[in-house]
């Protein structure tokens, strides 16, 4: 038997679960279907749990707009829902001359994004706040902060279910077919097979949006955005950190630099590093600490020898340079595609949907369902 819903939401990480949760708000009788055996298993819980500000995004862009919004909301849901979290701050550090104007240029994209409350912090204000940084001058972000992205997750899961969704567990998209005029077929897999007829499908599958895009026949495979996977290591620090706030170099290309973070049980990680992969492996390889050790010395030179430990790692879906965006925004950006970008009626495709999707999540859900009511 085939059952026919309103609303079928692929992939159950933070970003999925946020939109499953709007959909099944605005009535859509939603199943949110995950390959894994528990939510959050991928991107969501292999990152540094950062509440970001909005800061380093092109002026326009869909990471800009959608993270500042996103940051608002994701505090307020916090609050409402009694998810932990810290406004504990960041720094973003130059750690030598050549370093300011880019640290400048930092500053006046934030302003352009909406991101109001940067200060400027010469190097004594600088080491007056955290002692044990070295550099010549930084940023403080008051409004960055850090989140238990499990425990959002389980308040996101909660009121998607409140509202009447359905989330089955090890059911990954096998296959499936868009039907001109009737609702989309989609193949479930896992202990229990199934077919379902879906009037909208939102394929958030995060590292494997493409390869569930590319299953469901009848969707142009010129449409889908190519991408690459950035890996990230983390490395936990031994021992208790000098720091009370987010450490932040000046960005690097690929990523926002190798940085302190602190968990809400106040232990502290540093990165994730770039490391360009071509097939999904979350080893932490331990011959990458030299490199870790020489870039966290340049902000913070008392870093012991031996005080790395190997972590965890994540990774990015990126998109490829070049590739097809068909949402009017630059490579490197979110894409949110709905039918304007493949011509499939009640379809959209997350791609690219890395950091901040976090911060972004409640927005990006907004945005899909302002898109789903469009088409």
């Amino acid at each position: 038997m085939t059952d026919t819903v309103d609303c079928v939401v692929i992939g159950a990480g933070v970003v999925g679960l946020a939109v499953a949760r709007a959909c099944a708000q605005q009535g859509w009788e939603t199943v949110l279907v995950e390959a894994e055996n528990a939510i959050g298993t991928g991107t969501s819980s292999r990152n540094s749990e950062v509440i970001h500000a909005g800061i380093y995004y092109p002026q326009g862009s869909l990471k800009a707009r959608l993270c500042v919004q996103g940051k608002h909301k994701l505090y307020a849901c916090c609050e409402e829902k009694g998810v932990e979290y810290s406004r504990c701050g960041k720094l973003i550090v130059a750690t030598h001359e050549g370093q300011l104007d880019a640290l400048r240029a930092i500053g006046a994209a934030a302003a352009a994004n909406g991101v109001d409350d940067l200060r400027w912090l010469e190097r004594d204000e600088a080491r007056a706040k955290e002692p044990a940084l070295d550099c010549v001058a930084a940023l403080e972000s008051p409004s960055t902060g850090i989140v238990d992205s499990h425990g959002l997750m389980l308040a996101l899961q909660g009121d998607f279910e409140a509202a009447g969704g359905m989330l089955a567990l090890r059911s990954p998209v096998t296959g499936g077919a868009v039907r001109p005029g009737e609702p989309t077929l989609l193949e479930v897999g896992g202990d229990e097979p199934m077919e379902l007829l879906a009037k909208r499908v939102v394929n958030s599958a995060g590292l494997y949006a493409q390869q569930v895009a590319a299953s469901i026949e009848g969707v142009p495979s010129e449409s889908i955005a190519p991408g690459r996977y950035a890996k990230g290591n983390y490395y936990s620090l031994a021992g208790a950190a000098p720091f009370a706030r987010l450490i932040y170099p000046v960005p690097e290309e690929g990523g926002l630099g190798v940085h302190l973070t602190i968990d809400l049980g106040r232990q502290a990680r540093f990165g994730p590093d770039v490391e360009w992969i071509d097939t999904i492996d979350y080893t932490v390889d331990p011959g990458r600490a030299a490199t870790f050790y020489e870039a966290i010395r340049r902000y913070w030179p008392a870093l012991p020898d031996g005080a790395l430990q190997p972590g965890y790692a994540g990774i990015r879906p990126k998109l490829a340079a070049g590739g097809r965006r068909g949402d009017g925004h630059g490579d490197g950006d979110f894409m949110i595609q709905d039918a304007r970008g493949h011509g499939v009626s009640g379809l959209v495709n997350l791609y690219g949907i890395e950091s901040p999707g976090l911060t972004a999540s409640l927005a990006i859900a907004d945005e899909v369902v302002e898109r789903l009511n469009m088409n």
